[in-house]
């Protein structure tokens, strides 16, 4: 195995683990942080609401498609090549945005970053089971998950702070300035790791990626990846909107947002509770509770209880996630890199159809349907999950 190989270098784990959640943390943040910019795109590049959505969405697009794309290569050539390469090509594409205001130069902007932060994800998963010992991947594994999800939400704070005071462009040129940073970390502080498949060619590697579609548990977990991302940026997409007649502004928002980051917390304990209650129960009761609370927002009649079921929602999840990544690597045996690359491939999906959706959906102010399909995909996945029983 790997790690074996590299014994002869002295591993910092923490120091490792660190880098590894950094980035991961900053690299998601592009994906949300236009989630709470729609009207702004909308007011500075004289677009439709649609359009705005597309700024989003085009990147959570891209870095799906990238997702797939990344995982086979980094088998051949190595993981840690296209971890340098994804937040180099990224701080400066980011960095450049950030001079862009020509609405279909932005999407073509975004897309790119899509691409670059694609081959950073779910490389790092793989590249953190190839480095660290079998008694310290899980717990790596969960702190860059965390990652991910708190990107989520501390983007979109980000997102508003600054462009509340200095203009979304700003955005962009810091975020590029952050990628560099974290490149160097990257390059000087992560090692290197030997290519894991140099015999087979990259085609089979490939076509090898069809037969994870003939195992039903696998099909069941990735739809369930899938509605994460579609349902929890597709919600926070339209809240601020649906927020507005109570009397909240955008700046109100705010802190409901970053409250959600205690809601977060949650996917921590995912591994105790979910060793207490059973793998099947956990999943099953966080799927209920995420569906069933944008159920109550959509039902809600006051600004208070549509804040609680936001909180309830992102807490459950929150906690879906590395429970669903634990039964994607325990049923895919042999076939376990092409399953994490396409379950990440569903994840991301979901991120770049949900804002499309929700946004086409809450048009006219009828959130009520907005919050019944969101939560409707939700309830699918939750009885689809009673068919994941050993």
């Amino acid at each position: 195995m790997l790690i074996h190989e590299t014994t002869k270098i002295k591993m910092n784990y923490p120091l490792m683990s660190f880098i590894l959640t950094w980035s991961g943390l900053v690299i998601l943040m592009s994906m949300f942080v236009t989630v709470p910019l729609t009207s702004v795109f909308m007011h500075d590049l004289h677009i439709s609401e649609t359009d705005a959505a597309w700024i989003g969405s085009i990147y959570s697009f891209c870095f799906a498609i990238g997702c797939l794309i990344y995982g086979p290569l980094s088998d051949k050539y190595g993981r840690k090549i296209f971890l340098m390469a994804s937040t180099l090509v990224l701080a400066a594409v980011t960095f450049i945005t950030g001079f862009v205001h020509d609405f279909e130069l932005l999407l073509a902007m975004r897309a790119l970053q899509g691409f670059a932060s694609a081959a950073f994800a779910p490389v790092s998963l793989v590249y953190a089971s190839d480095m660290f010992p079998p008694h310290k991947r899980l717990t790596v594994t969960g702190y860059i998950i965390s990652g991910f999800l708190m990107a989520g939400i501390i983007a979109q704070v980000f997102g508003i702070m600054i462009s509340t005071r200095f203009g979304w462009s700003a955005i962009f040129i810091i975020m590029g300035i952050v990628y560099f940073i974290t490149a160097l970390l990257v390059i000087f502080y992560l090692p290197k790791d030997s290519a894991t498949d140099k015999e087979n060619s990259i085609l089979s590697k490939y076509i090898q990626m069809k037969d994870i579609f003939k195992n039903l548990k696998l099909c069941i977990s990735f739809y369930i990846m899938f509605t994460v991302y579609f349902s929890l940026i597709g919600m926070y997409t339209f809240l601020g909107d649906y927020l507005h007649p109570y009397g909240f502004t955008e700046k109100d928002v705010l802190p409901i947002r970053a409250l959600a980051i205690i809601s977060m917390l949650t996917s921590v304990f995912a591994g105790k509770i979910s060793s207490k209650f059973g793998v099947q129960r956990s999943l099953r009761s966080a799927l209920a509770l995420a569906s069933f609370s944008l159920l109550f927002m959509g039902l809600a009649t006051s600004a208070n209880l549509i804040i609680l079921g936001s909180l309830l929602f992102v807490a459950g999840i929150a906690y879906v996630v590395p429970i669903n990544v634990s039964l994607v690597v325990k049923n895919s045996g042999l076939a376990r890199g092409s399953a994490v690359l396409f379950n990440a491939f569903m994840l991301f999906l979901g991120a770049s159809i949900g804002p499309i959706l929700a946004t086409s959906l809450a048009q006219g102010g009828n959130y009520l349907l907005a919050f019944g399909v969101l939560s409707g995909f939700l309830l699918i996945g939750l009885i689809a999950s009673f068919f994941l029983k050993d």
